[in-house]
């Protein structure tokens, strides 16, 4: 594999002080990250063999992790709109019900691309047909922790919960060696998927050493309905299963109370945090600052887009940073810094890839991103996290890398025909607008 060397540009590893080297190198080598410092115009020395990169003043940084979407509901993207969850997923299911693993794999292209392009290198997917989503993260280079959905009732990928768990096996072999592309158990939630079903699925990831990721305390009327029949909240009901340990990822887990935020941070639990379709829901606000005060591992996801209706994990920064200072009338919780960390270090954390990226660092895979700080809303600059949190969206991203290679260089997408995707998905849509209630033609 080729050597990179970026150099004459502000530098973020994102270690521990989230510290910015204002004028530094970083040297790719074999797909990780070789060593960073401090450039010094005429004595810092490019390496003969590599290719130079002069940041030109542009911001060095580790690639954005999106740690709860539905990558190929880009095919759905404003098909149902403001709609409280339950109308909201009653419109979706009509086109669902008709996919095809070949509109997965072209809708995971489309999310890919958009990612790419705003400087997300890994994300952890839930969907259906998703070997077709995995082929898709695969040739579009980035990482992907990703699940096959599993429901008590059929999908319309698989036809039981035994064609489902059979369906985890196979692709637990069919992916196992892969560098990028990983699988986890991903069963939908606790108000669609027995307990039975929920203690199988814990069992396979302990097997396999797989991460468990669900849906948990959305909605106030999730909550009620699992009391109702559980007699305990989703957290608790999953604890009472033997559910609750270090590879629980929860995502949006909005109606916590105490108890629950004390169990979290107890037991390791991952909360993925996605503020936007919170809100676009009416799903409520989640406890983040008192996640973050109690030591949990909050890490930021965008959900799918039809729900948010973008990937810019930039936007979904600058929202998680907002919302909760407005909800809670304190403009000193959800820092700038803890925002930053949930898009990056936490999310590698709660995927189960923090050792191999989240930061850079020698050893650890050249994962990362170019943002282009010469725009007239990124000047001036007296704080670059601030300005990566409350002010960068995903076009100011220039460059984007995974393990040395070149996903996006110069804002072209190296890894994926984009023209060729957006044609398709148009085509899809032609078919998915039958089943929309204020159809339009194009």
């Amino acid at each position: 594999m080729s050597s990179t060397f970026f150099y004459n540009g502000p530098v973020l590893t994102m270690d521990g002080e989230c510290k910015v080297i204002d004028c530094g190198w970083l040297e790719v080598e074999g797909g990780k990250v070789a060593g960073f410092g401090e450039y010094i115009q005429g004595q810092t020395q490019i390496p003969a063999a590599s290719e130079g990169v002069d940041l030109e003043g542009n911001l060095l940084m580790p690639g954005l992790i999106n740690a709860h979407t539905h990558a190929a509901m880009t095919i759905l993207r404003g098909f149902s709109d403001d709609l409280p969850l339950m109308d909201w997923l009653g419109e979706i299911f009509k086109v669902e019900k008709n996919l095809t693993s070949d509109w997965v794999r072209t809708g995971t292209e489309l999310a890919c691309i958009e990612m790419i392009k705003s400087g997300t290198i890994a994300a952890s997917d839930m969907y259906i047909f998703e070997d077709a989503a995995m082929d898709a993260f695969d040739r579009s280079g980035m990482r992907a922790v990703c699940g096959e959905g599993m429901f008590d009732f059929p999908s319309p990928s698989l036809s039981d919960v035994e064609s489902m768990f059979a369906e985890v096996e196979r692709l637990a072999e069919k992916w196992k060696n892969h560098s990028r592309v990983k699988l986890a158990l991903m069963p939908h939630a606790t108000y669609t998927c027995s307990p039975d079903l929920l203690i199988r699925a814990g069992e396979v990831a302990e097997k396999y050493g797989m991460m468990f990721h669900t849906h948990i305390s959305e909605t106030e009327n999730e909550v009620h309905m699992v009391k109702d029949k559980y007699g305990k909240n989703p957290l608790m009901h999953l604890d009472n299963l033997g559910l609750v340990n270090e590879r629980l990822m929860g995502a949006h887990m909005v109606w916590l109370d105490d108890n629950d935020i004390a169990l979290a941070a107890q037991k390791g639990v991952k909360m993925l945090h996605c503020p936007e379709s919170n809100m676009k829901l009416a799903s409520g606000f989640a406890p983040v600052a008192k996640l973050l005060a109690a030591g949990v591992c909050v890490a930021l996801g965008t959900d799918g887009t039809a729900s948010n209706n973008n990937l810019d994990m930039f936007t979904e920064m600058d929202y998680a940073a907002k919302i909760h200072k407005g909800y809670m009338l304190d403009a000193t919780v959800t820092s700038d810094r803890d925002v930053l960390k949930m898009a990056t270090v936490n999310g590698a954390k709660a995927l189960g890839i923090d050792k191999i990226t989240g930061s850079l660092a020698v050893g650890k895979s050249a994962d990362l991103i170019v943002v282009d700080f010469s725009a007239p809303h990124l000047v001036p600059v007296y704080d670059y996290i601030s300005h990566l949190v409350y002010s960068v969206s995903g076009s100011d991203v220039k460059h984007t890398m995974v393990e040395g290679k070149w996903l996006m260089k110069g804002r072209k997408v190296l890894t994926l025909d984009e023209k060729k995707v957006i044609s398709d998905i148009n085509e899809i849509a032609k078919e998915a607008r039958k089943f929309h209630k204020n159809s339009v033609s194009n």
